[in-house]
């Protein structure tokens, strides 16, 4: 029997091993104690399988000692095994062939009396992922879900999902998927019906894509015997596996209101439960369960603000912000809800910034007539924060409660003295909010101007705060005496001012200034016209050029474009659309509502998971209701849904918002080009004495110059001939992954509203009313939700003897009784045909 090694072989740091040499050594050593029992045996291959895992670590190739490594296996210490089949699953993929090493003393320690072993060898054995070692795992995995001990029917069940990851045909034949329907209902130990729970809901998932069968499982999956089967023992259920039961259950349509009061009184203490992410599983569920049912879904919002408030309160800061995160997408939602509970959002001098930031968010969303002054007070108190960024956004939550209309005098109050305070990062700040409180409430000017023609130009340096200056002095150089003086020295210093933002709006207010005080602005507008002219920037550049010519040819023209008369702003532009926060709200309790934004926005495709059709309009589900010819209900993946239902924006473009204001100045974004004005130039009475033909390619070059593009002396196009009758095939078939790739590359053909039939209206109480009939006109269904009054559906049809798919996007208002219609096609020229069959069949709908 050998003995053991000597301790002086010992490497003298497994971080600084010396090369092949150590690794000839090790596997000499190794060689020495295969099948060795002496004592101390064990210890001595302790200390070498802890060098070779060290230099496989660090990267140090060791595959040469795989056969040794699998010899000396033969034992009974776990560690040992441990370490041995880390070791095994690390170099099994790279090198398939040693695999095959292992397979003898893997499957006889799937059969050791220890079921430990058992189940650390299972486990490793089904982490091989080696393709044509299937065969070897059948035998075990079966063993497995049928064993005694807990441990490793639970590794088995996993094992069964990574099977099917190698060889789903294999994992399938075995029958293996409705061993673990039965252990998931039958199984006394709950985390065994969580990793049943968690395998069957994937496998059932990829499989549906392709199975109907599998379809019908994973329907079957969320019936109500199931449901309530897991509802019942969710006590029972490890954390982890509450919060999986929660998101399974989310997914699960109940029958009738009393079977949602029914889930919501079984889940009540879940509310109370110490672990977070339990908490916001059972949130979700309730607000997903209440969607329809807005009388209830407020008492919800009431039930679970105190055990949010309560985790905000207790935990970690990560973990407050989670929680916070959450809580602000239900006060943006919400924020009446909430209001009386605003000082549970003060800020706390121990917190971190990125907290602090989320309830400075969090009180400007709750405040509201009754809590506005408390709020206010608080807020300006953090103005003098020693954390400059937290007082800076405590000045713009200040300017954002007055932009909501709350309580205005004694806002501006508190914005004109942080004016006043001598901390230029303050100063900054609160000009830039004045200069919008001052669009949005022109009557306070003569209160704001007393003010701020008392700050120097010179102690205002950030760029924002310096155009914001600028713009009051050219808005409101009629009432601040030195506003042409103040301009003309910004303009001697041209060259020194490295912002073009600055640089643009500089040109606009010397130009509105000289209209209000020509004698004072004469001079400074001739230098700031001819630096503007010579300007690198190409904005500031064409912005020069563009107002020379405009004075050059009509002074009172070039009044009426850069200083008309304008009206209050009445609304601010938000951030975020509705639909963004639609969807973020669909993803409750995911990363999606920490990161203030859809999964699509930060996720790769294959990792954004699948669910269903979803927008602001409801839910929407794939229908399998409109009979034969209608493909089994499937997921879309995540980034599909997107393009679905934002495609419209992406392919129509953007026109540019009016805010309700008559401002027809040009607005800028840093050192953006020009926006276009709200008063086209097309639109601008140009004089055309004598010169009609020069004011023409005048107004023309300006076009070109600013890239507007207007089209001049369009003749009217003549109408196309009618197209001939069309014809759709009753059979059509489409399946929902070609429908999102064609709505994701065909460009919109007919964009139109129609008119609905009273009777139609009335005959719209459910959605599939409507599939029906449309089916009946050769259109098909592939998706639709929503609720009254607002219906979403995706309608598809296919020509007849020809292989052209037209696809439909169609929104309902019951209350306006119109429809919106968006029609896509691959054959462009009969979409019209298309469009108005269409119209003809929705026209009938309700009718006899």
């Amino acid at each position: 029997m050998a003995p053991p090694p000597p301790q002086s072989h010992r490497s003298p740091s497994p971080s600084q091993p010396s090369g092949k040499s150590e690794v000839s050594d090790l596997k000499s050593q190794l060689r020495q104690l295969a099948g060795s029992r002496a004592p101390g045996a064990d210890d001595s291959k302790r200390d070498l399988f802890k060098k070779v895992i060290s230099n496989m670590t660090i990267g140090i190739d060791v595959s040469s000692l795989f056969g040794e490594m699998v010899m000396c296996s033969a034992t009974s210490d776990i560690v040992l095994k441990k370490m041995c089949y880390l070791y095994v699953g690390n170099y099994a993929k790279v090198n398939p062939d040693l695999a095959l090493l292992t397979i003898n003393f893997l499957q006889r320690d799937c059969k050791d009396e220890d079921p430990m072993i058992r189940g650390l060898a299972l486990r490793s054995l089904c982490s091989l992922r080696v393709a044509n070692l299937v065969e070897y795992l059948v035998g075990p995995l079966g063993s497995g879900l049928k064993d005694n001990n807990s441990y490793v029917r639970m590794v088995a069940v996993i094992g069964v999902l990574k099977l099917y990851h190698i060889s789903a045909s294999t994992c399938i034949d075995a029958d293996f998927l409705a061993t673990l329907k039965h252990l998931m209902l039958n199984d006394p130990d709950t985390q065994v019906v969580a990793n049943c729970l968690s395998a069957l809901q994937e496998i059932w998932t990829l499989e549906s894509s392709t199975s109907e069968e599998a379809a019908r499982e994973r329907e079957t999956l969320l019936s109500k015997p199931v449901v309530y089967h897991l509802l019942n023992r969710i006590k029972e259920f490890s954390e982890w596996a509450q919060c999986l039961v929660l998101e399974f259950v989310s997914k699960y349509i109940p029958a009738d209101s009393s079977e949602i009061f029914d889930m919501m009184n079984l889940l009540e203490d879940r509310l109370q439960h110490a672990n977070g992410a339990v908490v916001l599983a059972t949130v979700k569920l309730f607000l997903q369960l209440t969607l329809s049912m807005a009388d209830v879904h407020q008492q919800v919002y009431e039930r679970i603000k105190a055990p949010l408030l309560t985790q905000v309160s207790s935990g970690s800061p990560e973990q407050s912000y989670a929680v916070l995160s959450h809580l602000h997408l239900l006060v943006l939602r919400a924020p009446y809800i909430f209001s009386s509970d605003y000082k549970h959002f003060y800020c706390q001098y121990n917190e971190p910034s990125y907290v602090k930031k989320l309830k400075l968010e969090m009180l400007t969303a709750v405040a509201n007539e009754s809590n506005t002054y408390e709020i206010v007070t608080e807020l300006c108190e953090y103005a003098a924060n020693v954390d400059i960024p937290i007082a800076r956004e405590s000045i713009r939550a200040v300017g954002k409660i007055a932009l909501q209309q709350y309580d205005v005098n004694a806002i501006v109050d508190r914005l004109l003295q942080f004016l006043e305070m001598e901390k230029d990062y303050v100063t900054s700040e609160a000009l830039v909010l004045v200069k919008d409180l001052l669009r949005k409430y022109p009557q306070w000017s003569q209160d704001c101007i007393a003010v701020v023609g008392n700050i120097s130009s010179k102690n205002v340096q950030e760029p924002k705060a310096k155009a914001a200056l600028i713009w009051m002095l050219g808005e409101y150089s009629q009432d601040m005496h030195d506003a042409p003086y103040v301009l003309e020295s910004l303009v001697e210093n041209w060259d020194e001012e490295h912002s073009a933002e600055v640089r643009l709006h500089l040109l606009t207010a010397v130009m509105k200034c000289f209209f209000k005080r020509p004698p004072e602005t004469k001079k400074a507008l001739g230098a700031a016209l001819a630096a503007g002219l010579a300007d690198l920037h190409q904005d500031v550049h064409d912005r020069a050029l563009f107002y020379y010519r405009l004075l050059q040819y009509n002074v009172s023209v070039a009044e009426s474009v850069v200083n008309p008369p304008k009206q209050a702003v009445s609304v601010f532009a938000d951030t975020q659309s509705s639909e963004i926060k639609d969807r973020i709200f669909d993803e409750f309790n995911s990363l999606s509502v920490v990161y203030q934004k859809p999964s699509y926005m930060f996720t790769d495709k294959e990792h954004r998971g699948t669910f269903e059709f979803a927008d602001e309009l409801g839910n929407l589900s794939i229908t399998a209701e409109s009979g034969e010819s209608v493909v089994p209900a499937q997921r879309v993946e995540a980034n599909d849904k997107d393009l679905l239902l934002s495609t419209s924006e992406k392919d129509e473009g953007r026109e540019p918002g009016s805010n309700g204001s008559a401002y027809n100045a040009p607005s800028y974004n840093g050192s953006s080009a020009p926006s276009t004005t709200s008063q086209p130039l097309a639109d601008l009475a140009f004089p055309s004495t004598g010169i009609s033909g020069q004011a023409s390619a005048s107004s023309l070059a300006i076009d070109d110059l600013l890239g507007l593009d207007f089209a001049v002396g369009t003749a009217a196009t003549p109408s196309p001939p009618p197209p001939p009758p069309l014809n759709l095939n009753p059979k059509a078939v489409l399946d929902p992954g070609t429908f999102q790739q064609k709505w994701r590359q065909l460009p919109i053909s007919i964009s139109e509203e129609y008119s609905l039939s009273p009777q139609g209206i009335a005959s719209l109480t459910t959605p599939n009313a409507l599939l029906r009939h449309m089916q009946s006109h050769s259109i098909h269904c592939i998706a639709s939700g929503g609720q009254s009054p607002n219906f979403k559906f995706f309608f598809f049809a296919q020509k007849a003897e020809a292989a052209s798919i037209y696809l439909v996007e169609c929104i309902i208002n019951t209350s306006s009784a119109k429809s919106q219609i968006k029609v896509k096609a691959d054959d462009q020229s009969s979409s019209q045909a298309f469009s108005t069959l269409f119209q003809s069949a929705l026209s009938k709908f309700g009718l006899p």
